[in-house]
This record gives structure tokens, C-alpha cells and sequence, in this order.
């Protein structure tokens, strides 16, 4: 095996959850573990993830494009000005969760995601001080491993409830670290676990 996880005329060994599905494969590959830095995309995920709750990323990620349709591209100024009508609009928009606490807790978040970037300049610069601004590199054999939740992202959770966030408890914010970079969760037998560890990971 190279190290890019093949091996002769095999596709590259990738961790067990993404399956053989092509859109999970593509995010796989392309997005998850990879550390982000810029707040419309941390402000995305942090939307994508608390939509979640309860349900299959999978279903999330097939609804991502509605998502950024309906939540006018993610942008957080535009979602805290949304009122009473906006969420009803939302309720009745197929593309997306219609739950009605989760639609909620978007306009929250963005407000509260604002408040945060007035305090200490970017979002980004906030949420990787829970891992003192590089992320965690580990060493999971197989998926069973993972944890659902670490003492970073209960503490993450606490804090963030504290500032008015909605839909981040600890497992929550655990899958967001991980979606995000803060954590590069890639089993070891994946060929995007070195790739992403060698970029500065620890």
C-alpha cells in the first residue's frame, strides 16, 4: 500500500461511515477533517450540524444547496434580521427541515455568532482556542473508536449555550470540530488521514 492508501488497482481505503455513496465519498474527501479558518463557512457547518440533530448527515448533506438557498448563502447579518414572516416562509419551504425549533435556532445562532465576532474579531478565532488553535490529530484503528463527545466539546457546548447558541450540545459540537478540522477523525487506515495530518494537524 502507497501512501495514499491504495493499492494496486484499488480504489483508496476511506473510512466505513462515508459508504459507497457519491455525494458522501466527494465530502468525505474534499471536506471533512480539513481545518477551516473562514467564519461563512464555520457559520455554515455550525448551521448544517444543528439541523442534524437526530438525523443521518447524509439527508443533511442532500439538502445542503435548499439550505444555502433558503438561508440566503449561509450570510448571518441577513438570517438575525429575519422575523416572524421569514420563519413562516421557512416552515412552509420543502428543501429544508421544517422544524420549527431548528429554524429558530438558526436566526439565534446568527445573531449570536455576530455578537461573537464583535467581541473577538472572527468566529474562527473563538472556536479554535477549544484546541488551543491547532487541530487534534488522532488515531482511531476503526470507528468504533470515535468518541461521540470529548471534554473539548462539553466544554465548547457550555460556553457557547452560555452565549445564546441553540442545537449545540457536546455530541453536536464534537461532530462539528470534526466536520470543521478541529479534529482530524479519519481513521488511521484512510488515505486522507495522513494528507490531512501532515498539514499541520498535531
Amino acid at each position: 500500500m502507497g501512501d495514499n492508501g491504495k493499492t494496486a488497482n484499488m480504489a483508496p481505503v476511506r473510512c466505513q461511515w462515508c459508504g459507497d455513496d457519491p455525494q458522501y465519498i466527494a465530502y468525505h474527501d474534499r471536506e471533512w477533517g480539513v481545518p477551516e479558518y473562514s467564519d461563512h463557512r464555520l457559520f455554515e457547518f455550525l448551521i448544517l450540524e444543528g439541523a442534524q440533530a437526530g438525523l443521518s448527515w447524509i439527508t443533511i448533506l442532500r439538502k445542503r444547496e435548499n439550505y444555502r438557498s433558503a438561508f440566503d448563502n449561509f450570510s448571518w447579518e441577513k438570517i438575525a434580521a429575519y422575523d416572524e414572516r421569514k420563519t413562516a416562509e421557512l416552515l412552509e419551504n420543502p428543501g429544508i427541515i421544517r422544524n420549527r425549533l431548528k429554524i429558530a435556532a438558526v436566526v439565534h445562532n446568527a445573531k449570536a455568532f455576530a455578537k461573537v465576532i464583535d467581541r473577538h474579531g472572527s468566529f474562527a478565532g473563538y472556536i479554535w482556542k477549544f484546541v488551543d488553535g491547532a487541530p487534534l490529530n488522532n488515531h482511531w484503528n476503526n470507528i468504533g473508536e470515535v468518541p461521540a463527545q470529548t471534554k473539548e466539546s462539553e466544554k465548547m457546548s457550555k460556553e457557547l449555550k452560555k452565549l445564546g447558541f441553540r442545537f449545540v450540545g457536546p455530541t453536536i459540537c464534537y461532530a462539528y470540530m470534526q466536520a470543521v478540522g478541529m479534529v482530524n477523525d479519519h481513521t488511521s487506515d484512510c488515505f486522507r488521514h495522513r494528507q490531512i495530518a501532515t498539514e499541520g494537524a498535531r
